[in-house]
C-alpha cells in the first residue's frame, strides 16, 4: 500500500496567502520524513475561500527543491483548460527539475467557473481532455509532435526539453464519474477516486466500473493501478476528532455549495447539474462524512476502517486529506499526520 496527502489550499477570509501556503511546504517537508510516498496538488481557480492554488506544477518546484524522496504530484492538472504544448513543457521542466519525482495526474473538470472564466465550453471538455492527454504523450515521446484534431492543431515541432522520467512521467486520471473511469479502465491508466465525491456504499461499485472496462480492454503488459482519497484525521476519540475537524469540513462544503452558486449565472443545460451539487452539499451531515468517506477516529479505528475498505476496493494507494475546507490548525494537522504515520501505516503498509 502507498500513501499520499492530498492538498487543496483552501484561504478563509481570516487566513492570508503567504501563510497558508508556508504551512502546506512545512507539512509536505514533514511527510517526507515520515514515510509518506507522494504529496498531490490540487489546480483550481477562481474562488479564494475553495484553493488558492492555481499551479500546481510551479508549486511542485519548489518543494522539489526542500525535498529528496517524495514523489510530487498533479491532483489533477485540468487539460481542457490550457494548450497542451505549454502543458508538456512545464511538466517535463518540473521532471528536471524534482531528479524525476513528477507524478502527472490529469482530469478534464467540472467546475463551472473553471470553464466560464477561460471561455472554455464544458460540452467540450471530453473531447478537449482526450485530444491534449495524446498530444501530451507525443510531445513527451517523439522527437517530432505534430496533431489535426478537432480543437488543436499541431504542426511538426521539436517539444523541449524530454522528461528526466521515460518514456514519460506516470500518469494518473481523475475518474469520479461512470464515463471516464471507463475510459481510464479502457486505455489502461491509473485512476483517482475520491470518496467525498463517490461514498460507501457507491465507492467500490465505481471503483469495478473501472475494472470491468480494464478486464474488456484486454490489458496484458500492465497491472490496475487505484489511489482513493479519503478524509483522514487520528485523534485520540472519536469525540475529539470530530471537534477538531467537524468546522472546517462543514465550511468546506459551503465553499462547494457557494461555487455551484457563482456557476448558475450560466443557464445553459451543461449547468443544470449545479443546483443538485448545491442541494447535496448543503445536506450533508457529520455522520454521513464519518461513516461513508472519511478515516477518522483513534488508530485502532483508522487501521480497521482501512482494512474494511481495502476488502472492499482493493486499493493501491490511499490519499489522506488531512485538512478538508483549511481550518484545522497546523500544529494539528501535523500531529495527526505523525500519528497516522506512526500508528496506522505500519499496521496496514503491507495490503
Amino acid at each position: 500500500m502507498q500513501f499520499g496527502l492530498f492538498y487543496q489550499l483552501p484561504c478563509a477570509p481570516e487566513q492570508n496567502e503567504r501563510t497558508r501556503y508556508r504551512e502546506t511546504m512545512e507539512q509536505i517537508v514533514c511527510a517526507e520524513a515520515l514515510g509518506f510516498d507522494t504529496a498531490w496538488l490540487a489546480e483550481l481557480h477562481f474562488n479564494r475561500s475553495f484553493s488558492i492554488m492555481p499551479s500546481p506544477l510551479i508549486v511542485a518546484t519548489a518543494l522539489a527543491q526542500q525535498t529528496k524522496r517524495i514523489r510530487l504530484g498533479t491532483a489533477v492538472a485540468l487539460l481542457p483548460l490550457q494548450h497542451p504544448l505549454r502543458t508538456a513543457e512545464d511538466a517535463a521542466t518540473v521532471d528536471i527539475l524534482s531528479r524525476g519525482r513528477l507524478e502527472f495526474g490529469v482530469g478534464r473538470g467540472t467546475i463551472a467557473i473553471h470553464f466560464q472564466g477561460f471561455g472554455v465550453s464544458r460540452e467540450e471538455s471530453r473531447e478537449r481532455f482526450e485530444e491534449a492527454l495524446a498530444i501530451l504523450i507525443q510531445a513527451w515521446t517523439q522527437d517530432v509532435c505534430a496533431f489535426e484534431g478537432k480543437y488543436f492543431r499541431i504542426p511538426p515541432l521539436s517539444v523541449v526539453p524530454k522528461p528526466l522520467q521515460k518514456p514519460h512521467p506516470p500518469l494518473r486520471i481523475a475518474a469520479n464519474s461512470p464515463e471516464t473511469a471507463a475510459f481510464a479502465g479502457q486505455q489502461g491508466y491509473p485512476v483517482f477516486v475520491a470518496s467525498p465525491i463517490n461514498p460507501f456504499p457507491r465507492l467500490p461499485e465505481h471503483i469495478e466500473t473501472y475494472r470491468d472496462a480494464w478486464h474488456a480492454a484486454g490489458h496484458r503488459d500492465k497491472k490496475e493501478d487505484i489511489a482513493v482519497l479519503f478524509p483522514t484525521y487520528v485523534a485520540d476519540s472519536d469525540a475529539q476528532v470530530r471537534h477538531e475537524v467537524e468546522p472546517s469540513f462543514m465550511h468546506y462544503f459551503r465553499t462547494v455549495s457557494h461555487q455551484a452558486r457563482l456557476g448558475e449565472r450560466d443557464a445553459s443545460a451543461s449547468y443544470a447539474y449545479l443546483r443538485e451539487v448545491r442541494k447535496r452539499m448543503e445536506a450533508i451531515t457529520w455522520e454521513q462524512v464519518d461513516t461513508t468517506m472519511a478515516l477518522y477516529g483513534p488508530p485502532e479505528v483508522c487501521i480497521r476502517k482501512i482494512i474494511a475498505a481495502h476488502q472492499q476496493c482493493r486499493m493501491n494507494q490511499i490519499i489522506c486529506w488531512f485538512n478538508p475546507g483549511g481550518l484545522i490548525p497546523h500544529h494539528r494537522v501535523l500531529l495527526s499526520m505523525r500519528r497516522f504515520a506512526e500508528e496506522v501505516m505500519p499496521a496496514v503498509r503491507e495490503l
